[in-house]
């Protein structure tokens, strides 16, 4: 660890006094946890503040900007872009203690603090009728506020949106300690300039949420999913845009190229058509009330009569488990192909998903990598999943020039870099692509006048750092899959 500024040390040790050795870990195998997300880029920092109350917020935030201290922000660390890792040093300032629910039932509300789990808010709001739509596949690990600072998508943002569209309020802090409240337990605000939503997705470099009014939705009546398979990953990709152009509003549109669907079915072993196998997905669930939801099973089926090769339709809920089983096995078992994998979650416009399909295609062929991808077609959130050896050098240096390539294309489809990971540490060389120079302007001058000290996650979106040089820590999380070994023929 690099040697800590005098001024430093005496910060941490005020700290130590002010909160107690419960609240301040200066060691111990829960200060090195908390030191990499699922990214696993592990850094040196001074101290853990495992905060209980908005005091203890306001009060280590007060501290830290009186001396200078970076301070990283972090819930449970399912960031898979190094955006929690304390890449300064200084303090990590852990809220998943702060974790309290409370459902206003009349309202429609759900008034969390940011360590609360994210399918925990959807279970309360489920006991009372209603409904939290945004659904990470890391719903059961993660919380709210790591939601907010990344503005966290997952499947159902076909039909509902992203968190951001079900924030109403936030309350925290400034960097400085300053408590302050962007909205309230009201559905409209327009008092004053809307820094509720310049702090969502800000991955928490503009300050620190202590508590979110979400709103909630009646809860559907009913939901209905069918499986299409297709002759191609272009065909449905082209069977999206039919389905959507006719006016579909389905709440989950999925996709499985064909290497996802390989990795199902001949590594994890899910047989969904018989006679028919190694053909792309799409995995469609329709919600909503009775005469609706049978429109939509209607016109639904007659597009994958015309467009599909085979199809099934869930008539229980044992049959619709059974047609998620490719989704959930798929990640797991793409680790037959690599003992390492790249997860990046670019978005590519609905009208270009077929040209992306083409050059996903090429980019394998190019760089001898496998790269299974999936995800939300509806809204063209994809995650492509670049499979390679860590220990292997040559593939290393292949799937880094994957990387490149597909961030560039994706710009050049006129879609971005992030839908939902954010950009932490992890996509801050391709910044340059998918920002000009007037708008990464723009966005360090809010930086600075919010943060003038710039002590709030230093080191993240706008400062390039090199993922490869650095060897991730060899450990596994709680919400890591077991991979899934090849099957031997």
């Amino acid at each position: 660890m690099a040697r800590i500024p005098k001024k430093r040390q005496q910060a941490t040790e005020k700290l130590l006094e002010l909160l107690g050795p419960r609240k301040v870990k200066l060691e111990g195998n829960e200060k090195y946890m908390a030191s990499f997300d699922s990214m696993k880029l592990s850094f040196p920092y001074e101290a853990l503040v495992v905060a209980r109350s908005e005091k203890d917020v306001g009060a280590t935030l007060k501290l830290a900007n009186e001396f200078g201290v970076p301070v990283t922000t972090r819930g449970a660390g399912t960031s898979l872009t190094g955006s929690a890792s304390p890449i300064k040093g200084g303090w990590v300032l852990d809220l998943s203690k702060m974790n309290s629910v409370k459902i206003l039932k009349t309202k429609s509300m759900a008034v969390v603090q940011p360590g609360a789990i994210v399918s925990d808010i959807q279970a309360a709001a489920d006991s009372e009728g209603l409904f939290y739509p945004p659904d990470p596949s890391s719903l059961k690990y993660c919380t709210i506020g790591g939601n907010i600072a990344c503005n966290a998508g997952g499947m159902r943002c076909a039909k509902y949106g992203v968190t951001r569209d079900f924030v109403l309020a936030l309350e925290g802090f400034l960097p400085t300690g300053e408590k302050v409240s962007w909205g309230g337990e009201y559905k409209k605000f327009a008092t004053g300039y809307n820094v509720r939503d310049l702090w969502i997705g800000s991955e928490g470099t503009l300050g620190v949420v202590t508590k979110a009014v979400l709103r909630l939705l009646p809860k559907p009546e009913k939901k209905w999913t069918i499986l299409v398979a297709f002759d191609s990953d272009i065909k449905a990709l082209e069977a999206v845009q039919k389905l959507l152009f006719a006016g579909q509003n389905p709440a989950i549109l999925e996709f499985l190229d064909t290497n996802s669907v390989y990795c199902a079915e001949e590594v994890a072993g899910v047989k969904l058509f018989k006679g028919l196998s190694l053909k792309p997905l799409l995995l469609v669930e329709f919600d909503g009330n009775g005469s609706q939801l049978r429109e939509d099973k209607k016109k639904a089926i007659a597009w994958a009569t015309e467009l599909g090769l085979a199809y099934r339709e869930a008539k229980t809920e044992k049959e619709t488990e059974t047609l998620w089983s490719a989704r959930r096995a798929c990640s797991p078992a793409m680790f037959s192909m690599g003992d390492s994998k790249i997860n990046e979650d670019i978005v590519v416009p609905l009208e270009s998903q077929a040209k992306f399909a083409r050059f996903l295609k090429q980019m394998q062929k190019k760089w001898k990598l496998n790269a299974p991808t999936f995800g939300h077609a509806a809204d063209g959130n994809f995650h492509v999943n670049i499979m390679y050896t860590r220990s292997d050098a040559d593939e290393c240096r292949r799937a880094k020039g994957a990387v490149l390539d597909l961030m560039k294309k994706v710009v050049a489809l006129g879609g971005t870099i992030s839908g939902e990971h954010g950009i932490g540490l992890a996509k801050t060389p391709f910044m340059n692509f998918a920002r000009n120079e007037a708008e990464m302007g723009a966005m360090r001058a809010i930086k600075k006048a919010l943060d003038p000290k710039r002590i709030l996650n230093p080191g993240k979106i706008f400062t390039p750092y090199e993922v490869w040089d650095k060897k991730p820590e060899v450990v596994k999380l709680p919400w890591d899959k077991k991979p899934i070994a090849k099957k031997e023929a």
